[in-house]
């Protein structure tokens, strides 16, 4: 039997705000990992927290020669877990990185990355999503408001607010080819959202998400009250954001591409049920039903 939805969402034909109280943003503290109080009190508040410098030069190398490798693999044509854009032929987001790369698999059970994880949810964590969004030059679409865990907890389950983000930089992110945008503080406001869900909602959303984004009045009132951060800077630079965050980008119309990495880690203790708002859960590589514990 599903828990108790606290958060019911695609099920009214008006948007409900419903203010977060049960679900803190931090769950460990300043002795459970590499996050000292004030980064932690700053995500509390913000509901992010950007990291200058993540990686080595050398590791950001490595980083960047596997992404390309992935863009090129032959075995992935045709695979379901690389989605395109609609207008072009180019990679809009490869899923699953951490099974498919080796390299990511060792690389996201750092301790500056899975240990992050486990200090800012107080649990053990596993990987409930992974993919490279790589926004092309001259064409990358942009990624519309939303909250992540809308969709997670309409489509795959997700009981509770208790999972976090990793944006990691592989390209320089300016300001103008489509970094990401965070409304700070926004993680503690619910949007409930309009529409059903439709069947296979997932084939047409992960190339432009349309149910399960917020309404126009709904974003006006979260940017009148939180204002807009985007987050810039060089290539290894990193921002953690708590699942709740209302976020998007713009399309990037420059020539330079603007390529992420996201891992999504989620809390043993909420580990998925079945959706609140579709008839069946998304595939794996969206929604992991896989919880292996990351040592």
């Amino acid at each position: 039997m599903s828990p108790t939805d606290l958060y019911p969402t695609r099920r009214f034909d008006e948007p409900r705000l419903i203010y977060r109280t049960e679900d803190p943003a931090v769950w460990g503290g300043a002795a459970d990992g590499p996050l000292a109080q004030q980064h932690l009190d700053g995500h509390t508040q913000h509901g992010f927290t950007p990291v200058e410098q993540l990686l080595t030069p050398a590791e950001l190398a490595a980083a960047q020669n596997e992404i390309e490798q992935l863009l090129r693999d032959p075995s992935l044509a045709g695979d379901e877990r690389v989605v395109r854009e609609r207008t072009t032929d180019e990679v809009r987001s490869v899923f699953d990185v951490h099974k498919i790369s080796p390299f990511f698999a060792a690389m996201i059970r750092d301790d500056r990355i899975a240990g992050v994880a486990r200090q800012i949810l107080g649990s053990d964590v596993y990987v409930h999503q992974s993919r490279i969004n790589y926004k092309p030059g001259f064409g990358g679409a942009p990624f519309e408001w939303h909250s992540d865990f809308e969709t997670w907890h309409a489509e795959d389950g997700m009981p509770r607010m208790r999972a976090v983000s990793l944006s990691l930089a592989m390209t320089e992110n300016y300001h103008f080819n489509g970094s990401l945008m965070i409304m700070p503080g926004s993680h503690q406001t619910f949007v409930s959202c309009m529409g059903e869900t439709p069947e296979d909602n997932h084939k047409a959303s992960l190339v432009k998400q349309e149910i399960g984004t917020p309404d126009q009045a709904s974003l006006r009132l979260l940017a009148d009250k939180y204002g807009i951060h985007q987050f810039t800077g060089p290539a290894g630079s990193a921002v953690w954001f708590d699942s709740n965050c209302m976020h998007g980008s713009n399309g990037n119309i420059t020539p330079f591409p603007r390529s992420n990495l996201f891992i999504v880690f989620n809390a043993i203790d909420n580990s998925l049920v079945e959706p609140f708002a579709a008839d069946r859960p998304r595939p794996e590589y969206l929604g992991s039903r896989d919880w292996q514990v990351l040592n």
